[in-house]
């Protein structure tokens, strides 16, 4: 008879979006050339391009910061006041692409221009790859400058996983982040399900976070 398996109750953790804490490298460094170059954009309305976990939220939060910006998802633009959300001169349009409403977006580039702000949209995709119905939307996105993010070096794909097990509080060996970046797909989601993974089975079990842990897990998933 198999013993019941205990419940590790997760605690919250903090993960900072400060501009100190964010890890530049090849992958994206251009994107963060290009966010703290503001206002000298190519132009008022910018788009951040990656994968889920590739760090948009965390520059978008860095340009918030140097430029005052608020913050909107893409999916809420059609219930929004656009020009209220536009009142600082800097908006973060948020989780853009597929489902957002087009009118609202295509009135908020152009009121953009009008006012003289700036836009930074997040999303998977470029711009121009989106399916609009508006000929008027698709010519605008077209015209939207792209900064990509790219998946992590190994280099970063390490100090990305050291400081998601310190936002834990987790101090680990470096055998431990490289056995996982060996193994792992290469992306900031999979090294952010990696560790919590990891968390979670280590006060599962009243273990500490060590190689032989995440070996233990991987095996379990092969």
């Amino acid at each position: 008879m198999s013993l019941p398996r205990q419940l590790a109750l997760a605690l919250p953790h903090a993960e900072s979006f400060a501009r100190e804490d964010f890890l530049g490298g090849d992958s994206n460094g251009s994107a963060l050339r290009l966010i703290e170059q503001w206002p000298d954009w190519p132009d008022r309305v910018l788009a951040l391009v990656g994968p889920e976990g590739a760090g948009k939220s965390h520059l978008a939060a860095i340009w918030a910061e140097i430029a005052g910006a608020r913050r909107v998802s893409a999916r809420a633009l059609g219930e929004a006041d656009l020009l209220a959300a536009l009142a600082t001169g800097a908006l973060v349009v948020e989780d853009a692409g597929s489902g957002l409403d087009e009118r609202a977006l295509f009135h908020l580039i152009n009121l953009a221009r009008q006012e003289e702000g700036h836009l930074l949209i997040t999303a998977h995709t470029p711009p121009a790859t989106w399916r609009v119905a508006l000929p008027d939307l698709a010519s605008r996105l077209r015209a939207i400058p792209c900064v990509a993010l790219d998946p992590p070096g190994d280099a970063l794909l390490r100090a990305v996983m050291v400081k998601l097990f310190a936002d834990r509080q987790l101090s680990v060996d470096e055998s431990l982040i490289a056995y996982l970046a060996a193994r792992i797909e290469r992306s900031f989601s999979a090294a952010r399900a990696a560790v919590a993974e990891l968390d979670r089975e280590a006060l599962r079990q009243k273990r500490p976070v060590t190689r032989a842990l995440a070996a233990e897990l991987l095996a379990r998933e092969a």
